[in-house]
C-alpha cells in the first residue's frame, strides 16, 4: 500500500465557468494535489445547455458549466492530460461529457489510449438516491454497456465506471446498506458488460468504487475491508483469469452530511477523523471536504485547509510507514465480519428480486435508505445521537465566516454568449446530419453511442443537442416518491418535543377543521432530496397533510402546484446556491396568482448573509442544516394558530 505509493490527493471541485475552474485546478496542482476530480453543474448533469429556460438558476452554481468541446478545452487548458489522472463525476450526460473529454485530449495531441482517469457512469445510484438521471433505466444501462465496450477497445488506462456508495451514505444509508447496494450495483454492471459481449477480464479490471466515509471510525475502516472481501467473492463466480478483475479499488470522500452549519470550525476535526478512517481502510484516492460546505460553496481558504489535512496525515502522521496499522485488531476483524454478514443478506435480497435494476423499479432499496435517514434524524432530534455544537455545547454567539458566492447571472450571461457564438460559427448542415446519425444510433442497439457521439461533438454539436438526440428515442425519466410513514413517530413519538409539535397540529385542526396542508418541493435541477424526504415523513407523522411535488420543477411550476393543491405552506429545499435566482421568481409567481397568503419556508444550505434579502421577499422562515424537525414544525404552526 502506501509504503511504495501514497494515496492520491484528489479534491473534487468545479464552479462557475471553465476558465474559473481551470485557474482553481492549476492552483491546487501547484499546492500539491495529484489528480483532478471534476464537478459539473446541474444543468450539465441533466443534459441541458446553459441557455435552456429550465436551468437559469443552476448554471455554474454547484459545478462547472460545460456546453461544448471548446468549454472542455478551456477546462484543461495548460494542464497536460498525458500526465494527469482525471476523474469526472458524471452519470446523466455521460455520453456527451466523455465525448468532449476525448476530443479535448485529441486537440492536445493525445489518442484515447493515452488517457488516464475515471468516469463515474453509475446511473443505478442516480435512480436510488442522487436523481441526476436523464433517460429511463433500460436505455441508461445500454449507455453503460456502450462505454464499457468503447473503453475496453480504445482506452485501456481509463476506468469506465466508478460505482458509488458515497451518495447512498449521504442520502441516509447505514454502512451495511451502502456496502450492500453499492456491490449489488456493481454486480448489475458486470452482467451488463457480459450481455454486451465482453469477457469479464475485458472490463472488470477497470471497474472502480467510491465510498462515503462517516464518523463511525472503526465501522468505516471495516466497511472498506468487507467490501474488498465481498467483491472478490462475487466476481469469482464469473471465473476471471486476470486476478485484477477481483480487485476492489476505491476512491473515498469524507461525509458532507456530517458537516454542521453551527460552529463550523468543528468540521475540520470531523473531516480529519473521516479521512483517517479512509486511509486506514486503504483507499486509493481521497477527497476531504471543506469546513464551510454546510454554509455555501467552499472558499479557496477552506479548500486549502482540506487539502492540507491530507498532507499532514500523509507526511507528518506516519501513515505511510506501515502497511496496515490496524491489522490484527480484534475489534476491526469482528466489525468486518459483522458487515460482511449483514451486507450479504441485503445483497441476497436484491438478487432474489432479479438484481438491482428490478429492485429499484420495486422501490425496495430507496425505501430502506429513506427509512434509515428518518431514523437518524429522529436520533438527532431526540439527542440520542450527539453532534457537538448542534444539539450539545451550542455557542451563544457564533462567529461569521466568509463564504464563496458564484454570480449566477454573470456566469449564465457568459455561457449564453459563448453558445451563440459557437452556433453561429459552425457548419449547421454537418451538425444536423451528425445529430440525425446519433438519433438513429439510439434506435439501433448494434451501434456504439459513444463512438457516434464523438463524431457529432466533433461537428460542433452541443451537450444539450447530443442529449436531445438520444432523448428523442429514449424519452426523459420521471420518478415518483412515496412517504415513509410511522418511522419518525415510532422513534421519537414519546418525546416532549414531538408531543408539543403534534399538539400544535391538533390545535390547528380544531381551529380550521382540517390538517395544515404543506407542499414539499425542490426547485431547479437539484436532485438532493434526503432533507426533503425526511421532513416530509416527519411532518406527515406529526399530522400535516403533506403534498409531495415532482422533482425538477421551475419556480413558476412550484407556485402553480401550490395554488392548485390549496396548500397553506410551501416548504422549499435548496442546496446548490440557486435560491437567490429562483426564490424571487417563485414569490413573484405566487403574487401573480393572488396567493401571497401561502406561507413560504426554506430549508437547506443558505448563507446567513442572504437571509434578510429572502425574508424581505416574503419568506417566513429559513431552516439550515442541524435544525430539529420538531422545532421547525412548531415554529411554523405558531404563526398559523391563535389562542
Amino acid at each position: 500500500m502506501y509504503l511504495t505509493r501514497p494515496w492520491t490527493i484528489r479534491q473534487y471541485a468545479g464552479f462557475s465557468t471553465a476558465e474559473a475552474s481551470n485557474a482553481f485546478y492549476k492552483n491546487n496542482l501547484a499546492a500539491g494535489q495529484k489528480g483532478l476530480s471534476i464537478a459539473f453543474d446541474l444543468a450539465t448533469h441533466r443534459g441541458y445547455d446553459s441557455d435552456h429556460p429550465r436551468v437559469t438558476g443552476d448554471v455554474g452554481m454547484a459545478g462547472v458549466a460545460i456546453d461544448t468541446v471548446q468549454d472542455m478545452e478551456r477546462l484543461f487548458e495548460g494542464i497536460p492530460l498525458a500526465e494527469m489522472s482525471v476523474s469526472m463525476t458524471m452519470n446523466g450526460a455521460v455520453i456527451p461529457i466523455l465525448a468532449f473529454f476525448i476530443l479535448a485530449a485529441e486537440r492536445q495531441g493525445l489518442a484515447p489510449e493515452q488517457l488516464k482517469g475515471t468516469i463515474q457512469n453509475d446511473i443505478l445510484k442516480e435512480f436510488l438516491v442522487r436523481n441526476t438521471y436523464i433517460y429511463p433505466p433500460e436505455p441508461s444501462m445500454r449507455i453503460i454497456a456502450d462505454i464499457f465496450s468503447y473503453t475496453a477497445r480504445q482506452m485501456p488506462r481509463f476506468n469506465s465506471i466508478s460505482i458509488s456508495g458515497y451518495h447512498m451514505l449521504e442520502a441516509g444509508a447505514t454502512p451495511e446498506l451502502e456496502l450492500a447496494y453499492t456491490l449489488a450495483d456493481g454486480l448489475e454492471y458486470v452482467r451488463c458488460g457480459i450481455r454486451a459481449g465482453l469477457d469479464i477480464d475485458d472490463f472488470a479490471p477497470r471497474l472502480s468504487f467510491f465510498w462515503g466515509i462517516g464518523m463511525d471510525h472503526y465501522t468505516e475502516v471495516a466497511k472498506m475491508r468487507a467490501g474488498r472481501l465481498l467483491w472478490a467473492k462475487l466476481l469469482k463466480e464469473f471465473d476471471p483469469k486476470d486476478p485484477r478483475s477481483m480487485m476492489l479499488r476505491a476512491h473515498s470522500q469524507t461525509s458532507g452530511w456530517s458537516l454542521a452549519a453551527q460552529d463550523p470550525l468543528n468540521n475540520i476535526a470531523r473531516t480529519t477523523i473521516e479521512a483517517l478512517s479512509a486511509i486506514l481502510g486503504h483507499t486509493q484516492s481521497l477527497h476531504t471536504n471543506s469546513f464551510d460546505e454546510a454554509l455555501a460553496l467552499p472558499t479557496a481558504y477552506s479548500a486549502g485547509i482540506a487539502r492540507r489535512t491530507q498532507q499532514i496525515l500523509r507526511d507528518e502522521f506516519g501513515l505511510c510507514d506501515l502497511i496496515d496499522p490496524l491489522g490484527g485488531s480484534d475489534h476491526v476483524e469482528q466489525e468486518t465480519e459483522r458487515l460482511v454478514e449483514a451486507a450479504w443478506g441485503h445483497i441476497q435480497e436484491i438478487e432474489k428480486k432479479g438484481g438491482m435494476a428490478k429492485a429499484i423499479i420495486e422501490g425496495i432499496p430507496k425505501a430502506k435508505i429513506e427509512e434509515a435517514a428518518t431514523l437518524r434524524q429522529a436520533a438527532l432530534d431526540s439527542d440520542r445521537e450527539v453532534r457537538v455544537g448542534v444539539n450539545t455545547f451550542r455557542l451563544e454567539n457564533e462567529m461569521e465566516h466568509e463564504t464563496l458566492e458564484v454570480d449566477n447571472k454573470q456566469v449564465l450571461q457568459q455561457q449564453v454568449l459563448k453558445l451563440r457564438k459557437h452556433r453561429a460559427e459552425r457548419d449547421q448542415v454537418a451538425v444536423k446530419a451528425a445529430l440525425e446519425a446519433l438519433e438513429a444510433a439510439a434506435a439501433d442497439p448494434q451501434q456504439n453511442l459513444l463512438q457516434v457521439a464523438i463524431n457529432a461533438a466533433r461537428s460542433g454539436a452541443t451537450l444539450g443537442e447530443l442529449s436531445n438526440a438520444m432523448e428523442a428515442v429514449f424519452g426523459r425519466y420521471e420518478q415518483t416518491s412515496a412517504l415513509v410513514r410511522g418511522v419518525y413517530s415510532g422513534a421519537i413519538g414519546d418525546s416532549e418535543r414531538y408531543q408539543d409539535a403534534a399538539a400544535l397540529v391538533e390545535k390547528f385542526r380544531r381551529q380550521e377543521g382540517r390538517s395544515p396542508r404543506v407542499l414539499m418541493a425542490k426547485v431547479g435541477q437539484d436532485g438532493h432530496d434526503r432533507g426533503l424526504q425526511v421532513i416530509s415523513s416527519g411532518f406527515a407523522d406529526l399530522g400535516f397533510d403533506v403534498v409531495q411535488s415532482p422533482m425538477f420543477l421551475s419556480p413558476e411550476e412550484v407556485a402553480a402546484n401550490a395554488v392548485k393543491a390549496k396548500v397553506d405552506i410551501i416548504g422549499l429545499s435548496t442546496m446548490t446556491g440557486a435560491h437567490k435566482t429562483l426564490v424571487p421568481v417563485m414569490m413573484k409567481s405566487l403574487k401573480a396568482l393572488g396567493r401571497t397568503d401561502i406561507m413560504v419556508v426554506l430549508g437547506g444550505i443558505i448563507p446567513i448573509k442572504d437571509h434578510e434579502t429572502l425574508k424581505n421577499l416574503g419568506v417566513a422562515a429559513i431552516y439550515g442544516p442541524g435544525t430539529r424537525l420538531t422545532k421547525a414544525a412548531a415554529s411554523i404552526l405558531k404563526g398559523m394558530t391563535h389562542d
